[in-house]
């Protein structure tokens, strides 16, 4: 008799385009991000999460203080 594994279903990775986070940020919070917002939630996530990342990251980014969100140069 062979044993039978379950494997953990893993959430798939979606890529942080922008695109993909317009979409995001349409579905969650009803309108679109800012450029300043995009480029720090492409910054913070790299160029792959899962979907769960990118709605818990599209939330908190518009929370944020508009001073954490600029990157200093």
């Amino acid at each position: 008799m062979k044993k039978v594994v379950k494997k953990e279903a893993r959430e798939p990775n979606v890529s942080v385009s922008e695109i993909n986070l317009r979409k995001t940020a349409l579905r969650v919070l009803g309108q679109k991000l800012v450029s300043t917002e995009v480029d720090y939630v492409q910054r913070t996530l790299g160029n792959t999460a899962t979907q769960q990342e990118l709605h818990a990251t599209v939330m908190r980014v518009r929370k944020m203080p508009w001073a954490s969100l600029v990157r200093a140069e």
